[in-house]
């Protein structure tokens, strides 16, 4: 048996651990504690690959591995969270709809791994799957906070927030990936300021800022998109069978 790299793969673990125990406490009807603990798996989600590379410890082996983890812990648990907390009244309508974000998922994270290796890096092909779960699971932070009354309503846009993101994740759309930004480039204090501000903000309701940091990501990243298709400048998002 080939040997695996212990510390990057056991940080991936981690990840799967909190999507684990996250779906215990869904079941439990411990709704908070299940989104925290999803918030907690992908902290570690973005360690394990960082700590692989700095270690020079990177393997197709960890790359699977990781893409097991994060349907575990974006994939299953936001959905049975969403299920559980807004979308069970719903029925058979209900599930489906939380199947739908669950299969989405899945294909995202095949397609990332046959594509990441010959799509530019500016962008992502479809929303990245740890978003989408990001957008569902603060959102029941936001509304924990701000104590907004559970009702049709909420589950309304529970609903759309389950449909909307499971389509644009196998949609072709690209979303800013900024990993060709150069954070070590020059630039005035205004910017300076700007991400102190963001940063105090975060600090000071996290529970809050954090689902608008995110949603407000997926809105702009589609005004975006929009913006470029109709300059031209969209990029296709698309790529042969022969580049696979």
């Amino acid at each position: 048996m080939k040997k695996i790299y212990i510390v990057p793969n056991f940080v991936t673990t981690l990840n799967m651990l909190f999507g684990f125990f996250s779906m215990i406490e869904s079941i439990r009807g411990e709704f908070l504690t299940a989104a925290w603990a999803i918030v907690g798996a992908s902290i570690f989600d973005g360690l394990d690959g960082r700590i692989a590379r700095l270690a020079k410890a990177t393997s197709s082996f960890g790359v699977e591995y990781d893409s097991l983890s994060d349907l575990v812990s974006f994939g299953m648990a936001p959905t049975l969270l969403v299920y559980l907390w807004l979308l069970e009244p719903y029925g058979r309508l209900g599930w489906l709809a939380s199947f739908l974000f669950l299969v989405c998922g899945a294909l995202r994270l095949a397609r990332f791994n046959v594509t990441s290796s010959v799509l530019p890096k500016a962008y992502f092909q479809g929303l990245p799957i740890p978003i989408a779960a990001g957008v569902m699971t603060t959102f029941v932070i936001f509304q924990n906070a701000l104590k907004f009354p559970e009702g049709r309503a909420l589950s309304m846009v529970g609903f759309s927030f389950v449909v909307g993101l499971g389509v644009l994740m196998v949609s072709t759309l690209p979303f800013p990936s900024f990993k060709e930004v150069n954070w070590r480039s020059k630039a005035n204090a205004g910017v300076l300021m700007v991400l102190l501000l963001i940063t105090i903000f975060v600090a000071i309701r996290p529970e809050v800022t954090v689902f608008l940091g995110l949603l407000a990501y997926v809105v702009f990243s589609l005004i975006w998109d929009l913006i470029a298709y109709f300059k031209g400048t969209l990029p296709k998002g698309r790529i042969s069978e022969k580049e696979l």
